[in-house]
């Protein structure tokens, strides 16, 4: 198997995307409630977000002609890798406290590894962010990381 990742790619572990602020409001958790169809009264009324609701809540706003082919914003945190075509991983989370009208969250993304691995059809990098997302005083609200498959 010949090596896709090169010492420059592999110098990017460990390093930070900017810092995103994000004020939650009670209508933006109004809003994601009715549009996720949420059943329960202290969502609906915008007392608690939904867990999901901070999932996608650091994602730039792009017009839809901005989006990628993968349905994404681009982005331009990351090595130049020589395979394109990216493909969703598996994302795990871990939840440590609700999300409530008023706080500000603060998101900080990390790229904690890159592999290179052998598939059926020919080679695969595999890349994995730490996205931690902990509130202006520092509590912890999650962490979610995030493997992408490049092909």
């Amino acid at each position: 198997m010949e090596n896709l990742i090169t010492d420059e790619a592999l110098s990017w572990i460990g390093k930070s995307d900017s810092i995103i602020e994000v004020e939650v409001s009670r209508r933006d958790i109004i809003k994601y409630s009715l549009a996720t169809e949420q059943k329960q009264d202290k969502f609906l009324k915008g007392d608690e977000a939904p867990p999901m609701f901070v999932a996608g809540l650091s994602r730039e706003i792009v017009s839809l002609e901005e989006l990628g082919p993968d349905g994404l914003a681009p982005t331009n945190f990351g090595p130049r890798l020589p395979l394109k075509r990216v493909m969703a991983g598996g994302v795990t989370f871990n939840f440590f406290r609700n999300v409530e009208p008023g706080d500000c969250l603060v998101f900080n993304r990390t790229l904690t590894g890159i592999a290179e691995k052998e598939g059926r059809t020919g080679p695969l990098i595999f890349v994995t962010y730490l996205i931690t997302c902990k509130t202006k005083n520092g509590d912890s609200v999650l962490e979610q990381t995030q493997t992408r498959i490049l092909r």
